[in-house]
């Protein structure tokens, strides 16, 4: 037993030898490793940047409204009577003082006949009574007499060209004719309604603002108009007048804007968007979404400048977001304009790395964006 216990601890005896070996072996190792590790230099991490880009901005407001008309009218008859001829065509264009609807005057011609030869018969007893009146043969009263009397024969005449007149009925102002509402041989009453008549190569906009938008309300402001009839297209206009007073119950104010419609798009009545740009105009600093860093203690941007060498390594710049425009968000304060910042993939960077500008693969970014949903 004792025996074999020696040979045990001579065996171990021997073995310690090489065991320390291979630990300093290993030894030298790891202090070799270490050595590498501390004299590796990390390649920098590139990355995708953009200059903070100085932005003029004028506000705006969006609205929507209704078109309405600078003229229009549902005409109307001024008298009674049968329909003699409809001298117009539904959906056309007429001037001002075109005929469109004559009544039978049959009756009233036969009066203005009388009318004219009871005048003519009047004017020749005047003449005969202003000549006897100068040769003295006549009073001064019985010249009288045949004044009023011519005066008379003259006004009658008058009032039937008048009640003629009236049985025919005339576009007032120059327009786009609707949908007939009547046909030769039916009686109208008087006020019958005949046609709509509006006026297209100018119309009106008609929209409401809240109270808080009075003081950059003002006569001439740009208003760009846009309507679900004709996707794709703006119509240019312009405030024209708004109401000295507010709605007491909305607190709202009523303003119109006017606007060319030479191609008759727009019609009385449609329903419109349209965005009014408002002074003053301001400048802002810009830089991509994806360049802000949102974290617990405030929102943050990763500046790039110059390290110690000829790298760029990043800064952690705290930031203040202002007003959103489009991919864009403004910057009101810890930048300045021309500073450049990491536009994306910021959540894998940190502050102090080194990196290289590499913009091959950047996003695009827009103030105005328009996503493909097809």
């Amino acid at each position: 037993m004792r025996t074999r216990l020696a040979w045990s601890l001579a065996g171990l005896l021997a073995l310690l030898p090489i065991a320390g070996l291979l630990v300093l072996i290993k030894l030298a190792q790891f202090g070799a490793m270490a050595e590498v590790a501390e004299n590796m230099v990390i390649p920098p991490e590139r990355v995708t940047a953009m200059a903070v880009r100085e932005h003029q901005w004028q506000p705006q407001v969006t609205a929507v409204g209704t078109v309405s008309t600078l003229q229009g009218a549902v005409l109307r008859t001024e008298a009674e009577g049968v329909v003699a001829e409809v001298a117009f065509a539904p959906g056309a264009r007429v001037e001002a003082g075109e005929v469109l609807l004559r009544l039978n005057d049959d009756i009233e011609q036969a009066q203005l006949q009388e009318a004219a030869a009871a005048a003519e018969l009047a004017r020749l007893s005047l003449r005969r009574a202003r000549a006897l009146r100068q040769s003295g043969s006549l009073a001064q009263g019985e010249l009288d007499e045949a004044e009023s009397r011519y005066r008379q024969a003259r006004a009658r005449q008058r009032l039937i060209e008048a009640q003629i007149a009236k049985k025919m009925l005339r576009a007032p102002f120059a327009g786009r004719l609707g949908i007939r509402r009547t046909s030769p041989g039916q009686f109208l009453d008087k006020g019958t309604p005949v046609v709509s008549l509006q006026r297209l190569d100018s119309v009106l906009v008609d929209f409401s603002l809240p109270q808080q938008r009075l003081a950059g309300l003002r006569i001439g402001l740009p208003v760009a108009i846009t309507a679900d009839a004709w996707p794709g297209m703006t119509f240019e206009g312009k405030v024209s007048a708004f109401d000295p007073e507010l709605d007491a119950v909305s607190r709202s104010v009523r303003v119109q804007a006017s606007l060319s419609n030479p191609d008759e798009r727009l019609r009385p009545g449609m329903f419109v968007q349209l965005t009014m740009a408002q002074p003053p105009v301001q400048s802002l600093l810009l830089v991509p979404l994806t360049a802000v860093i949102h974290g617990p203690e405030g929102d943050a941007v990763l500046v790039i400048e110059r390290g110690d060498g000829d790298g760029a390594v990043l800064r952690h710049q705290p930031v203040r977001l202002g007003r959103r425009l489009g991919d864009f968000v403004a910057l009101s304060e810890g930048v300045s304009a021309g500073e450049r910042v990491v536009s994306s993939g910021v959540f894998k960077l940190f502050p102090g790395m080194a990196v290289e500008v590499d913009n091959r693969l950047a996003p695009d970014f827009s103030l105005d964006p328009q996503p493909d949903n097809s």
